[in-house]
């Protein structure tokens, strides 16, 4: 049976994505009644070599309307990266999806064999669409959406699994 490379991307992205607003959700309302300043959670990292909170939240939306954009060989939106609050990572999410409902499976079915170039780390990247999903795009999605969670669960916002898994 072959592989839809929509089914196989698409939902889980938008999924990941839908969770990781409901976790900052509650990562605001954490700070809120315990009177954290914001800027202490936004920040905050698990080691200090590590990526903050925010750039956790920027290089998920990052990943997802990247794969979406180049499995259908479409233009990768640029987002400015300069959000600085909840409420702006809120709305860069909701963008995100956002812009993930305008795909159809037609438009990403069948590229398999498509190929993706794409800029990371002071290197290009060089895939075809299956590899590039399941061997950059869902691994990377996945971590930086898990490094945010567990960043927010070490600063005791109360989260379970059932908050990262939607």
């Amino acid at each position: 049976m072959a592989i839809s490379m929509y089914s196989a991307s698409i939902p889980a992205l938008r999924r990941g994505l839908t969770s990781l607003a409901a976790i900052l959700a509650k990562a605001e309302e954490h700070a809120r009644t315990r009177k954290i300043d914001p800027t202490v959670l936004l920040g905050a990292r698990l080691y200090p070599d590590m990526l903050p909170l925010i750039k956790q939240v920027h290089i998920a939306s990052d990943n997802a309307k990247g794969c979406a954009a180049r499995l259908a060989g479409r233009e990768v939106p640029k987002y400015e990266d300069n959000e600085t609050s909840f409420a702006e990572l809120a709305a860069r999410i909701a963008k995100t999806i956002a812009f993930l409902d305008t795909f159809d499976p037609q438009q990403i079915d069948g590229s398999e064999e498509r190929d993706v170039s794409l800029q990371a780390g002071g290197q290009t990247h060089e895939f075809k669409g299956l590899p590039y999903l399941t061997g950059w795009v869902l691994p990377n999605f996945y971590f930086h959406v898990a490094t945010a969670y567990a960043i927010l669960r070490h600063n005791g916002v109360e989260l379970a699994k059932k908050d990262f898994l939607g």
